[in-house]
């Protein structure tokens, strides 16, 4: 019984290392992948033409325009170790492979915010494996080339907002008639939130969903010390005072 029980440990000890080979001969095959996109589409057309090209729109609004409380709520609920990391942030992409292998799905990929402004950059919003490798790849690019500043505000430039708004300056703009900068910061914590997911938030339609998702970025926000409890009480966005446009 005793020298059955060995044989068998042995034969599952096997089976782990051979699954543990497999699973790093694909992981390092598909970063291979991933590799060569990424070097595919900086040839096609290189950052500096690409950040150039975005620059251009008249809706671009700089980091020095953009209130902090949205700056403070974008970090907070997207990346909030955005200033800390080099382009890819392991805890969150742990924390993200936990959810996703629990779920069997990819819902979550834990990405940053420089993995999400290369994907905006240059990269199509489905959920492939190939793709996150390539996303990755171009987020290391841009962390060796650009400031963490210029990483977000491409990033908050490039982001959709919902009914047809790209862009803060857009999204401003359509929804309240404003520049960033005029935003309340009732407005700004409410925008933060809708990026997560704009057909489900997006204002025109969507207001009370809009509303619970600005209620979980003031709780994440305190969570991360960019507000007290008391604050984040009073910003609640009220759409009978304040319509949107």
């Amino acid at each position: 019984m005793r020298e059955t029980s060995v044989k068998l440990l042995k034969i599952f000890r096997n089976l782990i290392l051979l699954f543990l080979c497999i699973a790093g001969c694909t992981g390092l095959f598909l970063l291979g992948q991933g590799y060569v996109v990424c070097q595919n589409a900086l040839s096609e057309e290189p950052l500096e033409k690409k950040i150039e090209a975005v620059r251009e729109d008249r809706n671009y609004t700089s980091i020095g325009d953009l209130p902090e409380m949205y700056k403070d709520a974008v970090l907070a609920v997207e990346d909030h170790r955005f200033y800390e990391h080099h382009g890819i942030d392991p805890i969150g992409i742990g924390r993200a492979l936990l959810h996703d292998l629990r779920t069997w799905s990819l819902e979550e990929g834990g990405s940053t915010i420089t993995q999400q402004t290369a994907k905006n950059l240059y990269f199509s919003q489905e959920k492939e494996i190939r793709r996150k490798a390539a996303e990755l790849w171009m987020a290391f690019e841009m962390e060796k080339v650009l400031s963490k500043d210029t990483i977000l505000e491409l990033y908050v430039n490039t982001i959709y907002f919902g009914d047809g708004y790209y862009g803060i300056g857009e999204a401003a703009g359509g929804y309240f008639g404003k520049s960033p900068g005029e935003l309340t910061d009732s407005e700004a914590v409410l925008l933060a939130g809708i990026t997560n997911a704009p057909s489900a938030y997006a204002l025109s339609g969507h207001a009370d969903r809009a509303i619970r998702r600005q209620q979980q970025v003031l709780d994440r926000m305190v969570a991360c010390g960019y507000l007290g409890g008391a604050e984040a009480e009073t910003l609640i966005w009220d759409p009978v005072s304040d319509p949107i446009k």
